[in-house]
């Protein structure tokens, strides 16, 4: 029976380090503001968390996208200058 629960246990710790890391930075810092915003509009905190969620994942997004022209504009300038 030790036996199992072994198996059971190391199973259980190899598939949670197996699980990707979810990227949502964006979203919970704007969800956070949102909330906060809804709030004082009347008690709408939800709908605020929601709207949040979704422009801090957007706004997350194009500056992910900003850091990597970048870095790829530098890269090339560096490419360039040797």
């Amino acid at each position: 029976m030790r036996i199992v629960y072994l198996a059971l246990i190391s199973a259980i710790g190899f598939g949670a380090t197996q699980i990707p890391q979810a990227q949502a930075v964006g979203c919970v810092s704007g969800g956070a503001a949102g909330a906060v915003a809804g709030h004082l509009a009347h008690h709408h905190a939800v709908i605020g968390a929601i709207g949040g969620c979704i422009a801090g994942h957007e706004i997350n997004k194009h500056d992910k996208k900003l850091q990597q022209q970048a870095a790829h504009q530098q890269s090339m300038q560096n490419t360039y200058n040797q």
